[in-house]
């Protein structure tokens, strides 16, 4: 009897296991029934709001790109790093008199 008793406690299940499994929040299989389900809690005023905002940062993007890449008078490098240093140098010999 006693070696039953111990068979039955080391096989019972835990409290935990017996409650019923709460719904998840991604109940979907896929990605795109995830996106989908996403998409739908997203209440409709809001979707016209994020084109205009996507379109601006798209827009922003494009325009600094641009602006990087075809504008010859920016300096992206550091140039003549020996003037830069003998101004530097220059100048901190000038304060100190």
């Amino acid at each position: 009897m006693f070696a039953s008793r111990v068979a039955r406690q080391a096989f019972r299940q835990t409290p935990r296991m017996m409650r019923p499994i709460p719904k998840e929040e991604q109940a979907a299989h896929t990605v795109s029934q995830r996106l989908r389900m996403r998409a739908k809690s997203i209440p409709a005023e809001l979707w016209p709001l994020g084109v205009v905002v996507g379109f601006a940062v798209c827009a922003a993007f494009y325009s600094i790109t641009r602006h990087l890449f075809v504008d010859k008078t920016i300096r992206l490098k550091r140039q003549n790093r020996a003037a830069d240093a003998h101004a530097a140098h220059a100048a901190h010999g000038e304060e100190k008199h």
